[in-house]
């Protein structure tokens, strides 16, 4: 199978999993001998976004910067995997144009099953006014209107959700099938 690279662009409310559903398939596309990056919406913030506050503008210009780095990387044959809120249905359109083979994950979750979970206190801060233009709370999160794959981090568990999108992609032809995956013992 020749290499091709890929975005594998995830996107949900905090909290809802996107980062730790990009690290599980990392590690299992690895296992596969693919090359992959992993560039995760707070990480990129300290980072490559430092100084960029949260306006809709600032938010734009992050989620452009993640898109571009993975437009790079996937015209590299590398799997490019971008775990960010990216709350404009506009912005990941547009990044889907430019960038091609682009494969949008939402991770859906509820307001309320994220403000129980609440690992990070993010939610209770913004609640409490500490936070402003918290996406979900007093700034809007347009849900993708048609995911490549949809995972339902409410009721499916994390390893259920990693081989969903791992057999889509198997499906789609952009990874190797498991040898000996689909055949009776």
């Amino acid at each position: 199978m020749e290499r091709k690279g890929f975005t594998l662009w995830f996107t949900g409310l905090s909290g809802a999993g996107k980062s730790t559903l990009a690290n599980i398939v990392n590690r299992t596309l690895r296992e596969r001998g693919l090359l992959t990056e992993v560039l995760d919406g707070d990480v990129i913030r300290t980072n490559l976004s430092k100084g960029l506050g949260f306006s809709k503008e600032d938010r734009d210009t992050n989620i452009r910067r993640i898109g571009w780095v993975c437009e790079v990387l996937t015209r590299n044959q590398v799997v490019a995997m971008a775990a960010a809120i990216s709350p404009y249905r506009e912005i990941r359109d547009e990044l889907r144009e430019k960038i091609g083979t682009f494969v949008e994950v939402y991770c859906k979750c509820s307001l309320d099953e994220l403000e129980r979970r609440d690992v990070k206190g993010l939610y209770a801060k913004a609640r409490a006014g500490e936070i402003k233009n918290f996406t979900g709370v007093d700034d809007p999160y347009e849900e993708p209107q048609s995911p490549e794959v949809m995972i339902d981090s409410e009721d499916e568990d994390i390893e259920e959700s990693a081989a969903k999108i791992i057999r889509y992609l198997e499906q789609e032809g952009l990874i190797p099938v498991r040898e000996g995956a689909g055949q009776a013992g």
